[in-house]
């Protein structure tokens, strides 16, 4: 064998190893930034949150007011925060579903009356009465009289539901981003849990979080 051809030889075993190197490394390190992507995705546009912000147990959820199972799902979150808001942290999302269709402004009315500072108030009346309305043609009226009911400024209220649809959408657009397509749709610390959790299941995992 030539010097020659042991030195193409040579050269082309270099550069198939550094391809099949640089392939490895590439796979390898994009795996993290995936997570870390999706991590911000979850906890990008909270606005609406419980519990305490520097706790190792981070709970968003993605949820439907119209929904019957969100419906199942808040009573069980709102002891399970009540109880644990030193070990927890929690953020509501929206997620409308197109089979709901007055799901969206329920959720622009739960921003609006965020927008006050009765969001969680507006979200609980919402869950209770979801029967009420979820069947109504016109539902804003309806959300108008809880807002009364709330002494929120009405007027105020009904035009920042107008003004609530980009963070409904926002909220839904992130979702579908994070492949949730179904409601409710937890995330506990980036995992993914779809479905009412029941409180064992949310106990189980704050606790062995190491707080």
């Amino acid at each position: 064998m030539s010097n020659e051809t042991k030195f193409i030889i040579g050269i082309a075993v270099i550069t198939i190893g550094l391809t099949i190197g640089g392939i490895f490394f590439f796979s390898k390190g994009s795996k993290p930034h995936d997570q870390q992507t999706d991590q911000t995705l979850i906890l990008s546009n909270v606005r609406h949150t419980k519990g305490n912000s520097g706790a190792k147990v981070k709970i968003v959820e993605f949820s439907d007011f119209q929904c019957p199972a969100c419906k199942a799902a808040q009573p069980i979150v709102k002891k399970v925060m009540e109880e644990n808001s030193n070990k927890a942290y929690f953020a509501y999302r929206h997620f409308p579903l197109p089979s709901h269709s007055n799901s969206k402004i329920a959720g622009q009315a739960a921003e609006a009356a965020g927008n006050q500072g009765k969001f969680w108030e507006m979200h609980d009346i919402l869950f209770e009465k979801q029967t009420e309305w979820s069947g109504e043609g016109d539902p804003q009226k309806v959300f108008e009289g809880y807002a009364q009911n709330l002494s929120l400024d009405v007027d105020k209220f009904k035009e920042d539901i107008k003004n609530a649809i980009g963070s409904v959408n926002q909220d839904a657009a992130d979702g579908k981003n994070l492949t949730v397509s179904s409601t409710p749709t937890f995330f506990i610390n980036g995992q993914k849990y779809p479905g009412v959790l029941d409180e064992a299941t949310f106990l189980q995992i704050i606790n062995s979080s190491g707080q």
